[in-house]
């Protein structure tokens, strides 16, 4: 279809915008309770891996959508979305390992924001960012 080739870089931050704003809603509801979320209702700032998760999807989610050291904050959030996959949804360092496959341990999402940070951690924000760092 390279009649879209044109549109490339405009995609490219329509992603990076998008996946921001969908990881910073997620750390939104596990630290605001914005919304309310009942398996976030326990959670609290820098208490717990969750919350600490949290923390850095209030952080870098902002900087992700503006495109404002969204390297660093891609890396970082690629990063805490494979621990969120191996610890919480394969449980591979808990007595209770779940099955690997995402399908069935609902690591789907994890691994989708693993690999999409991970892409504009290597290849930068794109345009419509602050600063390509």
């Amino acid at each position: 279809m390279s009649f879209l080739d044109s549109y490339a870089p405009q995609t490219k931050a329509l992603l990076r915008i998008m996946t921001g704003l969908l990881f910073l809603g997620v750390g939104l509801a596990k630290i605001l309770h914005f919304p309310n979320v009942p398996m976030f209702a326990q959670v609290q700032p820098f208490v717990g891996i969750v919350g600490w998760a949290g923390m850095i999807e209030l952080v870098t989610g902002p900087l992700i959508i503006l495109g404002f050291f969204s390297r660093y904050a891609a890396f970082i959030a690629s990063g805490e979305m494979a621990i969120a996959y191996f610890y919480g949804h394969w449980g591979l360092f808990t007595p209770t390992m779940n099955s690997f496959f995402p399908v069935q341990n609902g690591g789907a999402t994890a691994i989708l924001y693993t690999f999409i940070f991970l892409y504009f951690a290597a290849s930068g924000p794109g345009t419509w960012a602050i600063n390509q760092k």
